[in-house]
């Protein structure tokens, strides 16, 4: 049989006749197989051989059957082949040695391989063939999954020849060899879905959130990290094969050079980013021109995608490109220490991140380290970290622009009113992006932890609640910082069961205590007044605040919190919080400013323990405003005492008697609720709350201008109303039914404001419009159904 000649040269068949020899190779090893165990891996690289044929294209007939290809065994698991557009063929051989029918996923090469070619060959010699690769569209591959993965299956104690081709065009080729159970590929599936998830969550998060602060503050610096957030994101996209299956599945130019493309903008951006943010010009002119060399090259690269067919070399040199920005970035970070004696630790850190992941990466390939899911995904943990203390090294250039604006409207006093709208809108809207999916992403895993007794279930559903507030309480201290400097928050006076508010805040950080190996005592006085009047709400975030701070800067030792109580004139009960701890403590020249807005115990203190440095000055700023008192008294390295003392009004309780519930019963006996939310997130989040709801008949209306509509065809009981919403939003719903546009006898229908915008402003216009009831999202399911069944009775 000859081959083909078509699209050879003369050194092609050089190539080719130097990997023949003398006599015919034949498959010396194979590998036994039993019935595949649930969760079981099998590598099987010792049984494979290799040959490379470079960039001749041979065909499965004559790697057969012609005489002299020199197989070689593979040396080691996941054998890295370099950067290669070569024609790569293995083989093997599989044997049942069972007397039942074997089913197995075989994964091998990476998801960004061009082209991936299976032959499967019986003892009768019929031939079937299974392909992957990403030249091909999504929809023609053998097994539809991202990965490389071909379907396996043997009858009892047969045999099977596997030949395995594999070409890219010039991309790093790694050939791990592994044969999956059923179960193992979903096991594997399942957990890559979930770092893989919360990976490009917080890449998502960082980059609408510092793209929001660009908008916001119009500081460049927020954009270029912004863009390199989202073009690594798409780089790693692209690695893993999303952006193939996803976004490109037809294949095409763009999906076959998507990985370099990017490559080129992430480090286009992250070089102007640490440009900027260093300020490197104030420092080296040199360094700084050798970045406008790198972006140069960047750009020629990029331009050479569209001008050369053969891209053997643009590979290697996007990541040699790579590797030097990081070095100019290394070496400007040294040049600064040695001028200023100063470095940003954060900054440092996260570059340090993303160099060692890249290293565990390549050290990886060279076979020097394992093949585990920590390895083979190495650079992209370097990259989250990256990305999360870079995120963190912000903090101080936020704070910076926050002094610069401070300063620049005191010189500019006649534009306060206009940054002050600039301020309330952009805080209003962050407030809306961030609590719409912090809505949904709680309330599906309250909905997951209630709805599932599997135990990894309940786990991972309490550590995405306990992610999700604290991103929520972070929100609310840069929302609450924002309306105590306009003079916006207001106290809610109402009746409360004091004991019970503050045994439950206890409870909470009893838990957490534990979680951290530290001793929480509560103590409460015998005498304590059981129903007062004053604002719960306040409180909670006050004791809140006070407790969070003793637990995170106590690492051993105790923390106790405790209650006393004092009865004072005109039916008054005066009660002190008293929060002790043995942690780090705080020295004599930080006290003075330890209220001050982004200020902790000392600045090694903030990278250690994290945190905004918003706390204390909220609580300082609640305590006053409920004209109380605060004192704290600290010894560095012994811990800090912090006193609160706060007034409320003794309530009598009435002497009725009300009978003992275990629970809400969640019957509406027959009420209809429509719900007006264009968020498709929000509707399922409402959805999940009233599936469960006895006589209880749900709609949706996707705007307002719907949901008067709706009101109009249909009677309701109550109203759920979003305010943001497209064509005619919550505010101007309103007003058309309280003006009877959807009927005279619905006018007086009841509506609640359900809204992730939490500024004071907005409360206020609620109720002004006609609104009864104002609720924010998050939005729990046990407030939310005490008010509809208050409301419908």
């Amino acid at each position: 049989m000859k081959i083909p000649t078509t699209s050879l040269n003369w050194k092609s068949l050089l190539y080719l006749f130097s990997i023949l020899i003398i006599s015919s190779q034949h498959i010396t090893a194979q590998v036994f197989l039993q019935k595949a165990k649930p969760g079981e891996a099998l590598s099987i690289y010792s049984k494979v051989e290799y040959v490379d044929v470079g960039k001749v294209e041979v065909s499965l007939d004559q790697i057969r059957n012609i005489k002299g290809f020199q197989f070689a065994p593979m040396k080691k698991e996941n054998m890295d082949f370099g950067f290669t557009n070569h024609n790569i063929w293995f083989r093997f051989q599989l044997k049942n040695a069972s007397d039942e029918e074997v089913n197995y996923f075989f994964e091998t090469a990476r998801p960004i391989t061009d082209v991936a070619e299976l032959y499967i060959i019986k003892a009768d010699d019929m031939i079937t063939k299974y392909i992957s690769g990403d030249a091909i569209p999504f929809d023609q591959r053998s097994f539809r999954l991202r990965k490389t993965i071909f379907k396996i299956n043997l009858l009892p104690n047969e045999s099977q020849q596997f030949y395995l081709h594999v070409k890219s065009d010039g991309e790093q080729l790694s050939m791990p060899m592994i044969l999956h159970s059923p179960e193992s590929l979903l096991e594997q599936s399942s957990f890559e879905q979930f770092i893989f998830g919360f990976f490009y969550g917080i890449l998502l998060i960082a980059a609408i959130l510092y793209l929001f602060f660009f908008f916001a503050m119009r500081d460049k610096t927020f954009f270029f990290y912004s863009m390199y957030v989202v073009f690594i994101g798409l780089l790693q996209f692209s690695i893993d094969g999303y952006f193939y299956k996803f976004v490109t599945p037809q294949s095409g130019w763009f999906s076959m050079h998507a990985v370099i493309i990017f490559a080129c903008f992430a480090s286009f951006f992250l070089g102007c980013y640490a440009q900027v943010y260093l300020k490197i010009k104030q420092y080296n002119v040199f360094i700084n021109n050798a970045f406008y060399v790198v972006y140069a090259i960047d750009l020629l690269l990029l331009i050479s995608l569209f001008l050369i067919q053969d891209h053997a070399y643009s590979y290697p040199i996007a990541n040699g490109l790579g590797l030097i920005l990081l070095l100019l970035i290394i070496t400007s970070q040294f040049i600064i220490f040695i001028r200023t004696r100063k470095i940003d630790r954060f900054f440092a850190t996260g570059i340090f991140f993303l160099i060692a992941g890249f290293v565990i990466f390549i050290l990886k390939n060279f076979g020097v380290l394992p093949l585990t899911f920590l390895t083979e995904n190495g650079s992209k943990f370097g990259t989250g970290m990256e990305v999360i203390f870079l995120s963190l090294s912000m903090a101080n250039l936020i704070r910076n622009l926050k002094d610069e604006r401070e300063e620049l409207q005191t010189i500019a006093l006649q534009k306060s009113e206009e940054m002050n709208e600039l301020k309330s809108y952009f805080l209003s809207n962050i407030s809306h992006e961030l609590r719409t999916p912090l809505n949904a992403i709680l309330n599906t895993a309250k909905s997951m932890a209630n709805d599932s007794n599997d135990e990894q279930i309940q786990n991972g559903s309490q550590i995405i609640k306990y992610s999700t507030y604290s991103l929520l309480s972070s929100v609310n201290d840069i929302l609450d910082f924002s309306k105590i400097e306009r003079n916006e928050i207001k106290l809610e006076i109402s009746d409360f069961d004091l004991v019970k508010t503050v045994e439950h805040i206890a409870n909470n950080f009893s838990r957490e205590a534990k979680d951290k190996g530290l001793e929480f005592a509560f103590i409460k006085s015998e005498e304590l007044p059981q129903i007062v009047k004053g604002d719960v709400v306040r409180l909670s975030q006050i004791l809140h605040n006070i407790l969070s701070n003793a637990l995170k800067f106590t690492q051993e030792g105790f923390v106790k919190f405790k209650l006393d109580y004092k009865n004072i004139k005109g039916n008054k009960a005066l009660i002190t919080f008293t929060v002790s701890d043995t942690g780090v403590g705080i020295s004599k020249e930080k006290m003075n400013s330890i209220f001050d807005s982004f200020s902790q115990e000392g600045i090694n203190n903030k990278r250690k323990f994290g945190g905004l440095g918003l706390g204390l000055y909220i609580v300082k700023h609640l305590v006053n405003l409920q004209e109380g008192k605060i004192k704290v008294d600290s010894t560095p390295g012994l811990g800090t005492v912090c006193t609160i003392d706060l007034t409320y009004e003794n309530v009598e309780i009435k002497t009725e008697v009300k009978t003992a519930a275990t629970g809400l019963e969640y019957d509406l006996n027959g009420k209809a609720i429509l719900v007006v939310e264009d968020n498709a997130m929000n509707q399922m989040v409402i959805k999940m709350i009233t599936k469960k709801w006895l006589n209880t008949t749900v709609d949706f209306a996707n705007n307002g201008q719907e949901g008067v509509q709706k009101l109009m065809e249909k009677n309701y009981d109550i109203i759920l109303m979003d305010l943001q919403m497209p064509i005619m939003d919550g505010y101007e719903a309103t007003i058309a039914i309280r003006n009877g546009e959807a009927g005279e006898d619905k006018k007086s229908i009841p509506i609640v404001a359900l809204t992730a915008d939490v500024m004071e402003t907005t409360k206020t216009r609620v109720i002004e419009i006609g609104m009864n009831k104002y609720l924010s999202k998050p939005v729990d399911k046990d407030t939310l159904f005490e008010i509809i069944k208050m409301l419908v009775s």
